[in-house]
């Protein structure tokens, strides 16, 4: 059995970090979730600037697009829209089967509106109506100016993954965030069963840190911070409040680990994945390393449950001079940023696609 199908026996819920045309017309997606218990997928801004930079197969629907008079952002999401789609429909029969657990797919909305809390509201409901499927997340981070957009689009009955998550204070900002929308929900008198996870980004952690510690806390502060927010996790499904918003028929917000791909070349190559192997959770990775796990990872213990040792490691990383809290703020910004590169560079790269396109024809 491979490592892959313990892991989701284990419950814990393996999606793939990427999407392209390619593998959805190669058959590639279809073979991994067939192959491989892959059971969701997610994008970033990142990804698709990848996706149609590397790859002819977009030129068809680039073409098709320009001629109705579609560029930059419009044509971008018509064109991310149509590969969403059909990778939903392709985990609609694990949706259907979980009853919505999993087989979800996510979009993000523009980061341009990373600190836009109107325009993140409007840009995620306008994308999730146009989306148009049950099994469809909308992206939004985890900023403060996030935070509201999330509650609002909780209420709303939109489908939402957080992401841009670094340390425990975001996420039990971003859970909070889902709390209120759900129980605004169940005082309206409407069904509070909204899906929703939060994505906890992991290997930045170790990156940010890299030569600054001393080895013998080499990448760990990403498996440590985890630890803590897996407490926080565990802690939030027994509390007071979740448990009345179940009783009413709402589903808990998951737990997704993101940002699991090894940076380190000294590091294994599944040392997030075997790290962080939790019931009742997402790990959502990046293609080599999904591969990489299948072929030789092993499944070690699942993650303790108290925090007790990832408590005693954050403390020798804050005696290193670690402002975890601190970092964790510079890394969000960092990671919204980047995001923004990748999204301006994805729009030169559809606008210089389709001025060769035009002369070509």
């Amino acid at each position: 059995m491979k490592a892959t199908q313990q892991l989701h026996n284990l419950g814990q819920s393996l999606w793939l970090d990427n999407i392209t045309r390619d593998l959805l017309n190669s058959g590639t997606l279809k073979q991994y979730i067939e192959e491989l218990s892959v059971t969701g997928l997610t994008s970033n801004p990142t990804i698709f600037d990848h996706a149609i930079k590397n790859s002819a197969a977009y030129d068809d629907a680039i073409r098709e697009e320009l001629a109705k008079g579609r560029t930059g952002e419009i044509l971008f999401f018509e064109l991310a829209l149509d590969d969403l789609t059909r990778a939903a429909d392709l985990f609609r029969p694990v949706y259907d089967r979980t009853n919505g657990v999993d087989g979800w797919v996510s979009l993000e909305v523009s980061p341009l509106l990373a600190y836009d809390t109107p325009g993140t509201i409007k840009a995620a409901r306008e994308l999730s109506e146009r989306a148009s499927r049950p099994n469809l997340f909308i992206k939004i981070p985890g900023t403060k100016e996030g935070l509201p957009a999330i509650e609002e689009s909780i209420f709303a009955g939109i489908p939402i993954n957080v992401t841009l998550l670094f340390s425990h204070g975001q996420y039990t900002a971003a859970a909070s965030a889902y709390q209120r929308g759900i129980e605004r929900r169940i005082a309206a008198g409407l069904n509070p069963e909204v899906g929703s996870v939060a994505s906890m980004f992991i290997s930045r952690w170790d990156v940010a840190v890299a030569g600054k510690v001393p080895n013998t806390l080499k990448n760990r502060l990403g498996i440590a911070v985890s630890g803590q927010i897996y407490k926080a996790y565990l802690d939030s499904l027994c509390s007071h409040s979740s448990q009345r918003t179940l009783n009413a028929g709402a589903r808990s917000q998951r737990l997704l680990w993101a940002s699991t791909g090894t940076k380190d070349p000294e590091a294994s190559d599944t040392l997030y994945i075997q790290a962080l192997a939790t019931p009742f959770t997402v790990n959502t990775m990046p293609e080599g390393t999904l591969k990489a796990f299948a072929d030789h990872g092993e499944l070690g213990p699942i993650m303790p449950a108290d925090g007790s040792d990832d408590e005693k490691v954050l403390a020798q990383f804050a005696e290193a001079g670690v402002d975890v809290e601190g970092l964790a703020d510079q890394l969000q910004e960092e990671g919204a940023k980047s995001f923004t590169k990748s999204w301006n560079e994805l729009m030169t790269v559809i606008a210089s696609k389709g001025e060769a396109l035009k002369k070509a024809a």
